[in-house]
């Protein structure tokens, strides 16, 4: 049965968790809109979801552009009346020693990783407090769990990201704002497969495919999250591979 009842804007939707989240939120009911660079996929990936019968629109969205998350969330105000809940799921992965300096790929990560989520509650924010109730939905990393070599900025900018969710969250106990974090571990997704260095590119990769769970596994848990009373707020949730070390 269809029982979500929720207006849900999410960005990097083209694949990986996004698209999981999608098309698992859609299929319980709630109104997805769908935001990421390649709209051909999320083309493909609306056809789908209203072939099943459910709702969903798209946008072009660059999270690094603070206006994208912006019409984002207008199209969901003015398609669907409001909007419940941002799955801000985009993200980038740049592997290599701190001692490489590849500042551009520390500044990108920077940029998705943190500006990014930063552009959508910036849009978002003001909705949610207009309504009266608003849910943040952020992936962060395991990651930033266990500090490892070669993810420093990768890790230290989802760290901050939880560090700035859980700030909002003590901002607001209201009851009008929820915020959650989910922390996935090893998934199967094209997150390492534009890591540049060849030889890790490949350890990422094989790592990924020998442990990694589907992104379905992560969907659920968003599921979980999003589903629970407007009083009941999961903060955080940690989901990775039972053979992870």
């Amino acid at each position: 049965m269809n029982t979500l009842d929720k207006v849900v804007a999410i960005t990097g939707a083209s694949s990986g968790i996004g698209e999981a989240t999608a098309l698992e939120l859609a299929g319980r009911g709630a109104a997805v809109v769908l935001g990421a660079r390649r709209t051909d996929r999320l083309d493909a990936l609306v056809k789908k979801i209203r072939g099943d019968g459910g709702r969903a629109e798209l946008l072009e969205v660059d999270v690094t552009r603070r206006a994208d998350l912006q019409r984002l969330v207008e199209l969901a105000v003015e398609r669907f009346g409001r909007l419940d809940v941002l799955v801000s799921n985009a993200g980038i992965a740049r592997i290599a020693p701190v001692g490489d300096l590849d500042v551009d790929d520390w500044d990108a990560m920077i940029d998705v990783n943190l500006r990014g989520v930063l552009h959508g509650i910036a849009a978002a924010l003001p909705v949610f407090r207009r309504q009266g109730r608003g849910h943040f939905v952020t992936t962060v990393s395991t990651s930033g769990l266990k500090i490892v070599p070669t993810q420093a900025v990768y890790a230290g900018t989802k760290n901050a990201v939880r560090t700035l969710l859980e700030a909002l969250r003590q901002e607001s106990t209201d009851g009008v704002l929820r915020t959650t974090s989910i922390s996935p571990g090893f998934v199967r997704t094209e997150l390492v497969d534009h890591v540049d260095d060849p030889a890790q590119r490949e350890q990422a990769q094989q790592a990924m495919a020998t442990l990694g769970i589907s992104p379905e596994a992560v969907a659920r848990a968003i599921a979980f999250a999003v589903e629970q009373p407007d009083d009941v707020e999961i903060g955080d949730l940690t989901i990775r591979p039972t053979r992870q070390g």
